[in-house]
């Protein structure tokens, strides 16, 4: 980790990627004073104290941003804390990121979301944004005083990872929600259909005998919140969805005009449930890990435009969660260092998906979603910008990475495509 404060910087012979004005091009950028001062400027446009950096091989993109990110703190700091959170999203190019609301206490007062806030701007490494709870401790009874926590500076409201399983506070939600234009963040489950399993309904989970979460929970779920989107007009986003029966819904929901948006985590597009073979509850998540026909649906998803926002769905858990057995180990995995990884060698080097999209999937969608700063190289803009090594070829190794925790089935695996310094309104906060 190094912070330089340097006031100029000019980027030379870098692969310039920005989707959010559809460029793709070789040249320079200028950043000066925090912000993008110029695409491809002469020599006598820059400063006579000027920090040049050869980006030649690499990537220059706007830096990434994260929705629902767990940080753990305040309550769970044995499995991340803010600080070390921030560290890994810098990490894994993320710029910013939205903390989802399930802390201990929840974000459902000002004062906890102010906490987290005040916590994130004093550790000073990425952009921290809140999401507040939508339900009183999250606990789907009643509604959180939305408009209390948005004024304390919440982006969206969600009680994710768990799911808004009370359809009239769900409606409610997305009504008063419009009020304050912030979106609702639903991660589809019907918990009465998955209660007590611990993976995919289908061959495996019935060769291995253990307790099923079939896919209708969450099709189901889908389908009632795109049916409550049309009905109250209301903003929605679907946190990962990974089932067949999600995808058609949302494709199908879009064509007739629906808006909402629709968001997917890397291990629904490229780990299937064969990985629960081995009884490693590193690979026990939530949206499990589903069969091949899924993950296939969910590429064509991310191809054609359905799925428009990749989120790490980064869920630190300490070793001694991850180590009780299957049925008792809570879901979840490490994600922030290995997001932008995935999609470049699952993604982008098979085919699915170009520089642009991915990146837009991964920086602008998400930001215009929560309707913050950023996934841009505009001029006049934050110059929150990341350099990719796309060829950088590297193992997972969950004792180097800067999370804390090391709960990640990825363990071992050879993924492409590094980040090797992060920006943050002009200053850089992470090299490699």
């Amino acid at each position: 980790m190094q912070e330089n404060v340097v006031d100029c910087w000019l980027f030379e012979n870098a692969r310039l990627i920005d989707p959010s004005q559809r460029k793709d091009q070789i040249g320079r950028l200028l950043v000066r004073d925090g912000t993008i001062a110029a695409w491809d400027p002469t020599d006598g446009d820059l400063p006579p104290s000027i920090e040049r950096i050869d980006a030649r091989g690499l990537i220059l993109a706007p830096g990434l941003v994260d929705v629902g990110t767990e940080l753990g703190e305040p309550g769970r700091e044995e499995d991340e804390t803010i600080a070390s959170g921030c560290a890994a999203a810098l990490a894994g190019g993320f710029t910013s990121i939205a903390c989802a609301a399930n802390t201990e206490p929840p974000l459902d007062s000002a004062p906890s979301l102010q906490f987290v806030l005040q916590k994130a701007a004093k550790a000073d490494l990425c952009r921290v944004h809140a999401i507040g709870s939508v339900s009183k401790l999250r606990q789907g009874n009643e509604l959180a005083e939305i408009g209390s926590l948005v004024e304390a500076g919440a982006v969206a409201l969600s009680d994710a990872p768990s799911p808004i399983e009370n359809t009239a506070l769900m409606r409610r939600a997305l009504e008063y929600c419009t009020m304050f234009d912030v979106p609702v963040l639903d991660h589809p489950e019907v918990r009465s259909l998955s209660i007590g399993g611990v993976m995919h309904e289908g061959m495996v989970q019935l060769t291995l005998g253990l307790p099923p979460m079939p896919a209708e929970a969450e099709d189901l779920a889908t389908a009632r919140d795109l049916r409550l989107v049309e009905a109250t007009g209301g903003r929605l986003h679907l946190l990962g969805i990974s089932t067949q029966g999600s995808v058609e819904l949302c494709r199908r929901s879009k064509k007739h005009g629906l808006r909402f948006t629709t968001g997917i985590f890397p291990a629904n597009f490229h780990l299937s449930d064969e990985l629960l073979r081995s009884f490693d509850a590193n690979a026990k998540l939530n949206p499990p890990l589903r069969s091949r026909l899924h993950i296939e649906a969910c590429i064509e998803g991310l191809r054609d435009g359905t799925i428009e926002i990749i989120s790490s769905g980064h869920r630190p858990r300490s070793l001694e969660k991850k180590m009780q057995e299957l049925d008792a180990a809570p879901f979840g995995m490490i994600s922030l260092e290995t997001t932008l990884a995935s999609v470049i060698t699952h993604l982008i080097r098979a085919g699915v998906l170009d520089w642009s999209s991915a990146l837009a999937k991964l920086s602008l969608n998400p930001a215009r979603m929560l309707g913050v700063e950023g996934g841009t190289l505009q001029i006049g803009k934050p110059a929150d910008l990341i350099l990719i090594d796309p060829e950088n070829r590297w193992r997972v190794m969950p004792e180097t990475m800067q999370t804390r925790a090391s709960n990640t089935p990825l363990a071992g695996e050879e993924l492409f495509g590094k980040v090797v310094q992060s920006f943050v309104g002009g200053r850089r906060k992470w090299i490699i």
